[in-house]
């Protein structure tokens, strides 16, 4: 599996990227593209790779508190103007930061010098920590398996959260 393309993620105001992608509900306001418009979209967004085997790529924010889904780009559109509140997201987001320390050719498992896990609980933010990656071993052959899209959502330590 290739390095994947992150999702795009707003904390207050601010666009970072995010090495995770939640997953998506079935959902009146998100609308699969078919035929020649689906492949057309996926191949305008960057989604039509194997740097993007979900084939979408998301916008997602967190403001005052709440996790939203603002945007969708590639297989998926999200209608409306709204912001979607993620109510239906329990689990832990992963946020690089800072320069990268080790790129790994697979899911999400690309090392940065530090990362920051927003806990979520039913689209609320519970607690966040930052965990700083310099100086510390990485061992890249379970780097990968450990960050495939739909399972980079468990995270050593992150129980305590």
């Amino acid at each position: 599996m290739t390095a994947q393309k992150h999702e795009i993620l707003i904390v207050d105001g601010n666009e970072t990227s995010m090495a995770f992608c939640p997953p998506l509900p079935f959902h009146e306001r998100i609308i699969e593209r078919e035929g020649e418009e689906c492949k057309r979209a996926m191949q305008d967004s960057g989604c039509f790779s194997t740097a993007c085997w979900r084939g979408y790529q998301g916008t997602w924010e967190i403001r005052d508190g709440r996790f939203y889904l603002i945007k969708l780009e590639g297989r998926y559109r999200l209608e409306g103007a709204d912001p979607l509140f993620v109510d239906w997201f329990t689990g832990v987001l992963r946020v690089p930061m800072g320069e990268r320390l080790l790129y790994v050719h697979m899911g999400f498992g690309t090392v940065f010098e530090q990362e920051l896990h927003i806990k979520i609980e039913d689209g609320i933010v519970t607690k966040t920590r930052t965990i700083d990656n310099r100086g510390r071993e990485h061992d890249e052959s379970t780097l990968g398996p450990r960050n495939y899209p739909g399972l980079e959502n468990s995270f050593p330590g992150d129980d305590d959260l």
